[in-house]
């Protein structure tokens, strides 16, 4: 059974490695495991050893705690839901941000707070 905490990290694992444009066989490659196990990891059937995070962290150049971030309390059960970059298209649109300039991410950012709040 997955645990929830395995979900979420391995959710992180794949996000950040999608935005780097990254495959699971460059990640594997990179950790010195099969693809298959990143698979595994990025589904939660398989848990994470702490050695291999830091691995993982170094390889797609994150901190251990970024794969933490967003864990809460009531996260914490067999599935995590509500995952908004599973999304194609809105994986698309962040993967688009983080190629721009900070300037103008900065003021693509500023437009969507405004075009939200007037919503």
């Amino acid at each position: 059974m997955k645990h929830g905490v395995d979900v979420h990290v391995g959710k992180r694992i794949r996000h950040r490695r999608w935005m780097i444009g990254m495959t699971q066989q460059q990640l594997a490659d990179k950790v010195g495991i099969k693809f298959q196990q990143i698979q595994k990891y990025e589904t939660g059937m398989n848990r994470v050893s702490a050695s291999r995070l830091w691995d993982i962290a170094r390889a797609v150049d994150v901190p251990v705690s970024f794969f933490f971030e967003g864990l809460t309390e009531g996260e914490i059960r067999d599935e995590v839901t509500g995952d908004i970059l599973a999304d194609k298209e809105a994986l698309q649109l962040v993967r688009a941000y983080y190629t721009m300039p900070v300037a103008q991410r900065r003021q693509i950012f500023e437009l969507a707070r405004v075009l939200s709040d007037a919503a």
